[in-house]
């Protein structure tokens, strides 16, 4: 998007500067008034997205609110089945002992029955009546009660077992059929509250992108439009020469810091022959070429920092200095007005500005007699 605006400027500024100078700052001015205008819908856009998110992270909360009542109720009825389940499975397993307990008591009780056909069929009555005093019959009477009481028991306390186990996996199996569709009605209603937690997520994930990527939009227009600014304030104020034969364009929107010829280096502090002129900038302003050619040089050159050297043929050549940044290649051809290079500090330099050089067969001249 940076590099579109930028592309965009170079185009405005390329036309600008080959009109007048009021028809610049017009040209410019309407490119300002577009970016601003972009700006304001932006931020339109920006807020109605902040709103809606607003909204939807309110319904969200509701949502939530509901999802966990959901996940709490689920919860509930799967612990209530999970213990129905765990009493099925310990009932089981007593159920299990009954029935053994059940057969080795009534194997104890056949075997009663088989001893006492193998040694004859004794009844109760014989018992008695073999007794030999009223003594010795109230005892066998005693006896008898006893085993009487005792085969009993023994029958009773199985049946009641086997009984009790029975209705209890009766009553299990009962609680089971009732829970388990409460159980599923409760899992279905947890995931589809979950499902819609997800859904309104990902659409407040969705217009927080939104909002976002127009943030960026609206602030990179934001910087466009006050960049345009900047260089209309340091167009009003610099001192465009008209001795100058037009054939060149200013490479760079700002006024100059330095002349062509001698001076006190800002640097060194000696005295030595500048060979171009400083044009005055902010750092990442745009950067064109003053006349159509071919990229004879881009890149770093001692002093220089990142420069551009471009032949525009007859002997004559332009150079660009102290650069932030290079958007040419050597052997690279160039329009008039083409983007070329950001305006920056590197090398020997004390601030954003742009070293412009013009050389006839290598010798550099005024480029003011070109401008």
């Amino acid at each position: 998007m940076k590099q579109v605006m930028k592309k965009t400027l170079a185009a405005a500024l390329a036309a600008a500067f080959l009109t007048t100078g009021q028809g610049m700052a017009a040209t410019l001015e309407e490119e300002r008034d577009s970016y601003d205008a972009q700006v304001e819908e932006l931020g339109r856009q920006s807020d109605e997205l902040a709103g809606k998110i607003d909204s939807l992270s309110e319904q969200k909360r509701v949502l939530d609110e509901a999802a966990d009542e959901a996940i709490a109720e689920h919860k509930a009825r799967r612990a209530e089945l999970n213990a129905t389940l765990e009493r099925l499975e310990e009932n089981e397993e007593k159920l299990e002992v009954a029935e053994r307990d059940y057969d080795r008591k009534s194997d104890a009780l056949g075997k009663r029955v088989r001893d006492i056909y193998i040694n004859g069929q004794i009844s109760y009555v014989d018992v008695l009546f073999g007794a030999k005093d009223f003594s010795d019959f109230l005892t066998r009477m005693d006896l008898l009660k006893r085993v009487i009481k005792q085969d009993y028991d023994l029958v009773h306390a199985v049946l009641t077992q086997r009984n009790a186990m029975l209705a209890l996996k009766e009553e299990l199996e009962k609680d089971r059929a009732a829970q388990e569709p409460l159980e599923k009605k409760a899992r279905e209603a947890r995931l589809a509250m979950e499902e819609k937690v997800e859904a309104q997520q990902a659409l407040i994930e969705q217009m927080k992108y939104d909002k976002a990527t127009i943030d960026r939009k609206q602030d990179e227009s934001r910087a466009a439009s006050e960049r345009i600014t900047r260089m209309l304030q340091r167009s009003s104020m610099r001192n465009l020469p008209v001795q100058g034969s037009g054939a060149m364009i200013w490479p760079l929107a700002g006024s100059i810091t330095s002349d062509f010829g001698w001076r006190t280096h800002p640097i060194t502090g000696a005295q030595r022959f500048h060979s171009g002129i400083d044009i005055g900038g902010d750092y990442g302003d745009p950067i064109y070429a003053a006349q159509a050619g071919t990229v004879e040089y881009a890149g770093w050159i001692s002093g220089y920092g990142n420069a551009v050297i471009i032949n525009h043929g007859g002997g004559i050549s332009t150079l660009y200095g102290h650069c932030q940044s290079l958007d040419v290649s050597t052997g690279q051809s160039v329009a008039q007005g083409e983007l070329i290079a950001e305006c920056g500090s590197t090398g020997n330099s004390t601030g954003p500005h742009c070293h412009f050089e013009v050389r006839v067969n290598g010798e550099p001249v005024n480029p003011l007699a070109y401008l």
